[in-house]
C-alpha cells in the first residue's frame, strides 16, 4: 500500500480510500478554550503542522486549508511542527493544539473520542489517497488477484462506515 498521487514508475496502482483533510483536537483543549466559531478563531490556538508530507505532492497544508475555508489572515507561521503524521495526531490527542488531520488516519480517535472534529462544514478533498500497487508482470497470478480483490473490497466496507 502506499499513499500518494496514484502515479508510480513501473507500477500499477489501485485506489483503495479517498481522503479528506480537517482540523483536530482533543476534547480537553476544547474544554480549555472557548470552541472555534469559525475558521478565523483558528488563530487563537497553536497549529500543530505535519512535516512528513510534502505540500510540493498534492497535501493540504494549514495555508490552503484556512484559504479553502475562507480564513487567509490566520497567521500559519508558528506552532508545533512534526516529521510523523502519527505524532501529529497524538500531540492533538496530548492538547498540545490544533493539527490537520488525514481523514484515514483520525478515523478511530474520531470514533473513540479522543479528538473532535472542527468545521465539518468545510469539505477539503486531499489529492493523494491510498493504492494498493503492485508490478504489471504481477497482475494476473492468482494469489494477487485474490489478494487485491479481497483488499479492495474491505477498503470500499470501510469507506462505507
Amino acid at each position: 500500500m502506499r499513499y500518494g498521487a496514484g502515479i508510480w514508475p513501473g507500477l500499477l496502482a489501485d485506489k483503495l480510500f479517498d481522503e479528506e483533510v480537517y482540523p483536530v483536537c482533543s476534547p480537553a483543549l476544547l474544554r480549555q478554550n472557548r470552541r472555534p466559531r469559525r475558521p478565523s478563531d483558528l488563530g487563537g490556538l497553536r497549529l500543530i503542522h505535519d512535516r512528513s508530507v510534502d505540500a510540493r505532492a498534492g497535501f493540504a497544508t494549514w495555508d490552503a486549508w484556512l484559504e479553502k475555508a475562507g480564513a487567509k489572515d490566520v497567521e500559519t507561521k508558528r506552532g508545533l511542527r512534526i516529521n510523523n503524521s502519527a505524532a501529529v495526531l497524538q500531540a492533538a490527542i496530548d492538547g498540545q493544539g490544533v493539527a490537520l488531520a488525514r481523514s484515514i488516519m483520525a478515523h478511530d480517535d474520531l470514533a473513540a473520542g479522543r479528538l473532535v472534529r472542527l468545521f465539518p462544514e468545510v469539505a477539503f478533498p486531499s489529492v493523494l489517497a491510498y493504492y494498493v500497487v503492485y508490478r504489471p508482470e504481477c497482475a494476473t497470478l492468482p494469489k494477487l488477484v485474490a489478494f487485491r480483490e479481497w483488499l479492495v473490497r474491505e477498503a470500499s466496507e470501510r469507506q462505507a462506515l
